[in-house]
């Protein structure tokens, strides 16, 4: 066989491969079209075809997706090649071949979140999205911004550094989890706000009890007072659908490796047209860029590939239908939690409201030790979950399942708590 004939046979081979996982969920939403997402959420045989889009270790039950979240084979792959090719020769392919396939990217992140291409710039994760705004802003000394003591605690730390270099003013609200009602979140920042307040930086759902925040009420209540928003949404992005419109914020950073399953080490930033040219990046770009959304993409060498695959985990979203995604999550948030709720000294600190939360659960028990039943959950059953402590408020296990996880996996989850809650303390 020629050279020829051999790339061409094994790039045909290869295509077959990558797109079975995807033609496997594109058939199985084929079969539910119609059907509302409630009712799909329940049907086992469309997730087990989604499910096998992936190649997860079964041997572990993998409830800490909030954290990262692996990606569908086909995504995978599709970095691989990428990665394959910019390795034939780095300065060439990558900065003439892959560099250009970002435009892609970025006109379907803006299509997703229903916004101007040339207001959403790709990054890393986040952190980085959310520090290009902290850092990049201008706050004099005394100027005030807003937070919770529940927000990210890499962009607590963010603020906090200003406070020390600029002398700004860090106020942290507190409020209980879960919270009385959406409006109380809202007043609550209002009742916070001075005349020298500039910015409020809220997360959109939060990394610790899954609390979806009224962001459109929180912005639109800024604004009227002449204060800028800066919304975390790491958690939020394919994990429930939504648009910038219902949200009207200013600045809106997200992870990418999270709900919509795409390469680790991607995010995205979404900046309104109008507030680009005041904003700093964080590293330096020329001043003809002023303007230009990309200035905030000026790293130098990066990973084409992650960033092209981008794509395909977009499409694989699609695909399964972001209704059907955000139903399925509460469904099985709803299967474990609503038969631990009633044992005796059991917590459930996320909100049963739908519009106050998706995928995230939070389980704290009277007299248990978080970081110990975690540890006990992964020596004996292997089941990874993430314990989380708020000093002198709760403490317990963030529960984060995903699209792949198994009704086994979460009943498994449930009788083993059941189990150890009953008992009264956790076995030796």
């Amino acid at each position: 066989m020629d050279r020829r004939r051999f790339f061409g046979t094994s790039a045909g081979l290869l295509a077959t491969l990558e797109s079975g996982s995807l033609l496997k969920a594109q058939n199985a939403a084929n079969a539910v079209a119609g059907r509302p997402a409630d009712t799909v959420a329940r049907d086992e045989d469309f997730w087990f075809n989604v499910r096998h889009a992936f190649t997860v270790d079964r041997n572990m039950i993998n409830l800490n997706n909030g954290g990262v979240s692996p990606a569908p084979k086909t995504v995978m792959d599709t970095e691989i090649r990428y990665l394959e090719i910019e390795n034939m020769n780095p300065s060439y392919y990558m900065w003439n071949v892959l560099d250009p396939g970002v435009e892609t990217v970025r006109r379907r992140l803006a299509q997703m979140f229903g916004v101007d291409t040339e207001e959403i710039a790709i990054t890393r994760n986040a952190s980085e999205a959310n520090e290009i705004i902290q850092l990049g802003m201008k706050l004099n000394p005394g100027d005030e911004v807003i937070t919770t003591n529940q927000d990210y605690p890499r962009m607590i730390t963010t603020w906090q550094q200003r406070e020390r270099r600029d002398g700004i003013v860090l106020k942290q609200l507190k409020w209980p989890v879960p919270p009385p009602s959406m409006a109380y979140l809202t007043k609550m920042f209002e009742d916070a706000i001075t005349p020298k307040t500039k910015v409020i930086h809220i997360c959109h759902i939060t990394n610790r009890t899954g609390q979806i925040f009224p962001v459109k009420a929180i912005s639109q209540m800024a604004r009227a007072h002449g204060i800028e928003v800066i919304v975390d949404g790491a958690h939020a992005f394919a994990q429930f659908p939504f648009k910038q419109a219902d949200l009207d914020c200013d600045y809106y950073g997200t992870s990418l490796h999270k709900w919509v399953l795409a390469p680790i080490g991607t995010g995205m930033l979404y900046v309104k047209k109008s507030k680009i040219e005041k904003i700093w990046p964080m590293y330096a770009a020329p001043p003809e860029m002023n303007a230009n959304i990309r200035k905030f993409e000026e790293i130098g060498t990066h990973p084409a590939s992650q960033r092209n695959a981008i794509t395909e985990a977009l499409d694989f979203h699609d695909s399964i239908g972001a209704e059907r995604k955000a139903e399925r999550f509460r469904y099985l948030r709803k299967r474990w939690s609503n038969r631990l709720r009633e044992l005796p000294g059991v917590k459930i600190l996320n909100s049963e409201d739908p519009e106050q939360s998706c995928a995230i659960g939070f389980i704290s028990v009277d007299g248990f030790e978080a970081g110990k039943l975690q540890a006990y959950l992964w020596s004996k059953y292997r089941i990874w979950t993430v314990a989380i402590v708020t000093p002198g408020e709760y403490q317990g296990l963030r529960v984060t399942p995903n699209v792949y996880t198994t009704m086994e996996e979460i009943d498994t989850f449930a009788n083993v708590m059941e189990k150890v809650i009953k008992n009264g303390s956790i076995p030796s």
